[in-house]
């Protein structure tokens, strides 16, 4: 459906009183106690459940499992509705009684409510029928991803425990967010990258003024030295100590998606794996809304990808086992999904498997056609985890794991300004970056040792420039 299409049904959501989720119970005295109690429990091991109290902490001391946020489920549905959610301003903060904050900051970026689009060509070109295919479309947020989701909750919450500097490792989208967050609420800001990272993310980390550490190693060793520095330094790592709070943002791409779709779920969800929090936080979101009596309950297939030369959970999950075998050197052009170790990885495993999805591994020419694709169907420029969603989601559908009549979201996570040579990779006079000369390499290779050739494709060429004639415009053979 088209913006102003899904903008008609949300809509109608609101009009319908049927539809509309019914307030507190006037005469209900325990439903009126719930309205009053905090919301926020605290937190707990996603492994063994040893609860732990609200704070900087990522880690069980147990068991070294991860910390989630737990809410008291009863006071947030009787302190929430659809109608109080309509009526306050768009962005993130919107949803405030299903995040881990206990109100909106302050200061801060305007994040979220990003649109719905409706991507009827380029469903038809990978096999969907009209109006099943939607875009989510987070390239429209401040630093141009969804990250600016994820960090603003992390930053709010940094504010809140008396941090004065805000940090992160990253694999690129996430530097300029943190960069961006820390300069709008006035926090000093410490991004640490790989030393190969893409140009244009590390220019845009630096254009707000952050402290850019390049880091001669994968994401992986950067996760690691940042878990050093935030315990000797005591600073706010979003995805280290604040990863409970910072994992919850992702919720709000399933909280918006419910509500533009007339606060109803989806058949089908692709989105891109990392290190499958995104993933798991969509249908963690989604869970939250029918347990707050907001949408009815109905299952939703979850479909997940990632670059083929750095794919332990699609590995893992093609396996039929539990196990995640990491990646030591990822060998893709897809920098923002290079995670060899994925942190979430088991989980994203069992969320396609528990509701009849799956976690395709895509190629990384693939990718680059997804993008090429996406800009000439929709005029939407994708980056590459954008691309890998696209691609993997067509190869659901070709292998009949998506029908051409379901209702499908595909989360578009950031936009192709940072990633401008991606489009290009498999074309002819194509080069990505460092990563696509590897590839090229491995390609070649195969190819010396019998194996099958990749395709080279033509890539397109700009004209030649032309006199202000329209007589030269025609002996260019443009008309």
């Amino acid at each position: 459906m088209t913006t102003e299409a899904t903008t008609s049904i949300t809509e109608t959501g609101k009009r319908s009183g049927s539809l509309m989720a019914m307030p507190v119970a006037a005469g209900s005295v325990g439903s009126v106690e719930a309205a009053l109690r905090p919301r926020i429990v605290g937190l707990r091991c996603r492994n063994c459940e040893r609860p732990e109290a609200t704070g900087p902490s990522f880690v069980c001391p147990a068991c070294f499992g991860p910390l989630e946020v737990v809410y008291d489920r009863e006071a947030i549905r009787a302190q929430v509705s659809r109608s109080r959610i309509e009526a306050r301003a768009p962005g993130i903060w919107r949803y405030l009684e299903l995040l881990p904050v206990e109100a909106p900051p302050a200061r801060g970026l305007a994040v979220g409510s990003t649109p719905l689009i409706r991507a009827d060509r380029f469903g038809a070109e990978i096999g969907l029928a009209p109006g099943r295919l939607l875009l989510k479309d987070d390239t429209r947020n401040p630093t141009l991803s969804f990250k600016d989701r994820v960090v603003a909750i992390a930053a709010a919450r940094a504010v809140d425990f008396g941090f004065d500097t805000l940090a992160c490792a990253s694999t690129g989208n996430l530097a300029g967010a943190t960069a961006a967050a820390a300069a709008a609420i006035g926090l000093r800001a410490v991004v640490f990258v790989p030393a190969d990272l893409e140009p244009a993310k590390i220019d845009h980390a630096l254009s707000y003024g952050a402290t850019v550490v390049p880091v001669a190693g994968t994401y992986d060793d950067i996760n690691r030295l940042s878990l050093e520095i935030a315990d000797e330094e005591g600073w706010a790592f979003v995805n280290v100590n604040l990863r409970p709070f910072y994992s919850e943002g992702s919720k709000t791409l399933a909280f918006e998606i419910a509500e533009q779709l007339g606060w109803r779920l989806p058949d089908v969800l692709a989105a891109p794996i990392a290190s499958g929090s995104l993933f798991t936080k969509v249908a963690r979101g989604f869970d939250d809304l029918v347990a707050a009596g907001l949408v009815a309950d109905k299952p939703v297939r979850f479909i997940g990808s990632q670059p083929e030369g750095c794919s332990p959970v699609a590995q893992g999950f093609a396996s039929g086992g539990d196990e995640i075998v990491p990646v030591r050197t990822p060998n893709t052009i897809v920098r923002s999904l290079a995670i060899g170790s994925p942190a979430d990885g088991r989980y994203a495993v069992a969320l396609a498997r528990r509701t009849g999805g799956s976690i395709q591994a895509v190629p990384d020419e693939s990718t680059a056609a997804a993008i090429r694709r996406l800009g000439r169907t929709e005029g939407l420029f994708a980056e590459t985890a954008g691309g890998v969603t696209l691609g993997g989601l067509e190869q659901a559908v070709r292998g009949g794991l998506v029908g051409p009549d379901e209702e499908v979201v595909a989360l578009v996570t950031g936009n192709g300004v940072k990633t401008p040579d991606a489009k290009w990779f498999g074309l002819e006079g194509g080069d990505a970056d460092a990563g696509t000369r590897r590839a090229d390499a491995r390609a070649a290779d195969a190819r010396a040792r019998g194996g099958l050739a990749r395709p080279i494709l033509a890539r397109p060429i700009l004209a030649r420039p032309i006199e202000p004639s329209y007589a030269a415009f025609t002996r260019a053979g443009l008309a």
